[in-house]
């Protein structure tokens, strides 16, 4: 798997990110093992998560991916050849919330307990907190670079202005910068990143490391009617059942029947090859799922498949 370089990060990654989000919710300990093993085993060596996963399910408290992906890297060895991004922002507790300089730093070490490692290699921050100063947010993260205890920072959720903001500011204060970027985007959600946002990754050097890739599961092509609406991610693809849903997928099955890859591969290898994208990610809650993901970092669509897919969206 032909690796890329992640932005100004000084990291080089494989073309597709896996998403830790469903470990701890829809896919236990065993089958995470099993999934992680799959994606290392086939080239994978990117992992995407979050310390306030997975929050939102009863029992747990946040952390829960975090511990089980500190786990496998101490199982299985890898953690030298993995690059590791985990978030700050979502989860409330010691030092307060948002990004306060008090809450990152004591989120960044809960973290590094979580994962079994001394340093993070990407941190981003998980939603701009318009409620703290940037100088403060960044300052903090520059602290945790200088220490160690970070290599390279990130910013997820952030506007193209709020971005410009947090760079001019860094460099104002000669501080570490955002270098890699993640913001949604995929076939049928595309106005948050073309356009100002897409220009100033590429024009400051920003990896982007889009999230939601497969529109909540939509475009795998497993819910085309009312009753295929069942299991967990149910509801957030209903919204896309309407509109250019339906006019994406009849464009996907199309490639699929001239490819033979499947939707899910199609997808991801479509925004794989936007400008300024350096790995989508994608999750799987079984060890079988990641064969798609896989397919996608590799599939090369013809220019005119591309183009028909970015007409349908």
């Amino acid at each position: 798997m032909k690796q890329r370089t992640l932005g100004a990060s000084g990291f080089s990654v494989a073309p597709i990110m896996l998403g830790g989000n469903v470990f701890g919710w829809t896919a236990d300990e065993r089958t995470s093992f099993a999934v992680l093993d799959a994606f290392a085993e086939s080239g994978g060596n990117f992992i995407d998560t979050a310390d306030v996963y997975s929050a939102w399910v009863p029992g747990n408290s946040g952390g829960e991916s975090e511990t089980i992906i500190g786990k496998w890297l101490k199982a299985s060895g890898r953690r030298d050849s993995t690059v590791i991004a985990t978030k700050v922002g979502l989860l409330d507790g010691e030092g307060g919330k948002g990004l306060k300089a008090g809450r990152i730093a004591a989120a960044c070490e809960a973290s590094l307990n979580r994962l079994q490692t001394d340093v993070i290699d990407v941190y981003f921050a998980h939603r701009d907190d318009p409620d703290t100063p940037l100088e403060e947010t960044l300052g903090a993260l520059d602290a945790l670079v200088k220490a160690g205890r970070v290599r390279a920072i990130g910013a997820s959720n952030y506007s193209p202005a709020r971005l410009a903001e947090a760079l001019a500011v860094s460099d104002r204060n000669g501080w570490a910068r955002f270098t890699v970027l993640q913001p949604e985007y995929n076939l049928l959600k595309r106005d948050e990143y073309e356009g100002a946002l897409q220009r100033l990754a590429i024009d400051e050097k920003i990896g982007v490391v889009p999230y939601y890739g497969l529109a909540s599961g939509y475009l795998s092509g497993k819910y085309r009617t009312p009753a295929d609406l069942t299991g967990t991610r149910a509801g957030a693809v209903k919204k896309w059942m309407e509109g250019k849903g339906p006019a994406v997928l009849a464009a996907m099955d199309s490639i699929a029947a001239e490819t033979g890859a499947s939707l899910a591969s199609i997808a991801l290898a479509w925004l794989r090859e936007q400008p300024g994208i350096t790995a989508p990610i994608a999750s799987a809650s079984k060890p079988d799922q990641v064969a798609d993901l896989i397919k996608a970092a590799t599939l090369e669509l013809r220019p005119d498949q591309l183009n028909r897919l970015t007409a349908a969206g």
